[in-house]
Parts: structure tokens; sequence; C-alpha cells
């Protein structure tokens, strides 16, 4: 019987694990590339290394290392590096990547949808920062009001309304903290509506496909619950923005 993997089957149509278009996370890698050297990104919390196979397609001259704790994730990963020929300039870790000691300083540190394996924003800023090398770029991808969430949007999320701030509260937390974005996207309507129907969508149909497997009734059950809860609960007031962040010097703090 084929194993049943949550995590494969919500994105197996939207693989980048955040509400971005692929344009988007094209638009997003090449500003964050260096362009005078071959750059080496580390992704902590990469899925299943998504970021990381766009990026060396767009940079032969690139490498990658990619951190997760989900071990299918990062099996598919690798599979897929092999498919499309990236295997040589790739190395995906089954590791926590807040304590995986990196033997070279990433040019570009990624941290896309994955603040909550650090404790919010700033937390994953500060474990981004001790892998980053000089003059580095962050890349990181976080939540934030787009307007004052209601009950059904904190039941369905499961959170309080202090765990988010608005998009200029998030920008101005960033900053305050020592981090001057250099770039910036607002994932829109349509890439979040993407996002959700992908997820949803690819977890019903496997549930129809599945019949006989005895996760077919609770995975049917997960895509009905979490498509009512995001369109009576948090949609449009969930947004999405990823920062190119690099240090501000001391100086003009």
């Amino acid at each position: 019987m084929q194993s049943y993997q949550r995590h494969l089957v919500t994105h197996a149509d939207h693989p980048v694990a955040a509400p971005l278009s692929e344009d988007s996370v094209r638009v997003l890698l090449d500003r964050v590339m260096p362009r005078d050297r071959a750059p080496l990104l580390l992704d902590l919390g990469c899925g299943q290394g998504t970021w990381l196979l766009r990026a060396l397609a767009a940079r032969p001259d690139a490498e990658g290392v990619g951190l997760d704790i989900d071990p299918a994730g990062i099996d598919h990963g690798l599979r897929e590096a092999e498919r499309l020929g990236l295997a040589e300039k790739l190395r995906l870790v089954t590791a926590d990547a807040s304590r995986y000691p990196v033997d070279r300083p990433g040019d570009v540190v990624l941290c896309v949808g994955a603040t909550h394996a650090f404790g919010g924003l700033l937390p994953s800023l500060e474990a981004a920062v001790a892998h980053l090398a000089p003059g580095g770029t962050v890349l990181l991808g976080e939540g934030f009001w787009e307007r004052p969430p209601g009950p059904d949007a904190l039941r369905v999320l499961g959170c309080d309304a202090d765990a988010y701030d608005d998009l200029a509260g998030t920008v101005r937390r960033v900053t305050d903290a020592g981090w001057t974005p250099v770039y910036g996207h607002v994932s829109t309507a349509a890439e979040w509506d993407d996002y959700e129907w992908s997820w949803t969508g690819s977890l019903a149909r496997w549930a129809l496909e599945h019949p006989g497997h005895p996760e077919a009734p609770g995975a049917a059950a997960l895509a009905a619950d979490h498509r009512t809860g995001w369109l009576t609960g948090y949609r449009g007031t969930l947004g999405f923005v990823t920062l190119a962040l690099r240090r501000t010097p001391p100086t003009t703090r």
C-alpha cells in the first residue's frame, strides 16, 4: 500500500510551501543572489528543497544546503535533484536547523514560511545570522495581518492577535532589530488563493483516488476542514511578506 506523507501530498501541485507563485520565487532569488561570485545558499527549514532547486536551476555556479527535520521531504528533494541533474550542487540534511553546524556561511540564508520552527520573526533572524556570510542577505517569509483578525480567524489559526503585526509593524520590528530591507514581496490574493486551493485540492484528490487507504477518511476530513477554515476564517486577513534583508551597519542605525 502506498505510504501517506501528508506534506508531500498537500504540496504536490504547489511545491513552493508558501503563498508565492513561481514567478515571484524567480524574482526574489534573482534579487538576492550575488553576481560577483558563485553563491552558496542555505535554507533553514527547506522542506522539499524547492527554493534551492529553483536557485540552482537559474544559477549553475551556485551551491545549496538545506536543513529540515522531515526526512520524507528531504528524500523527495534529493530525488528531484537527481531528476533535474542538480544533485552534485545540492546537499539536503535531515537536521534541526537551529542546532546544525554549517562549515561554510551562506551568501544567502533562506527561511520562508518556517519562522514558527524558531519561535517567530526575530528568533528566526537570530538563527539566520548565525549562518550568514559577511555582507550576505537573508530571505525571510513571514505572516502579517492584512486587517485586524476576528475571532474566527484566530480560532482557525490557533493563535492570539499578537502572533503577528500589520505590514508596517512587521517591517519596523525588522529594522529596529538592525536589518535593512533591500527588497520585498507581498503575496497577492491570487497567490494566496492558488496556494490554498492547491493545498486542499491535492489532499482531497488523494483521498478520492485512494478510497481503501486507512488514511483516506482523515485526509478528506482535513481537506474539508482546512478549506472551510480558510474561506470563513483567515482569507483576506492573514497576509504574507517575503523580505530580502541585510544587516544595517552600526554607524547608520
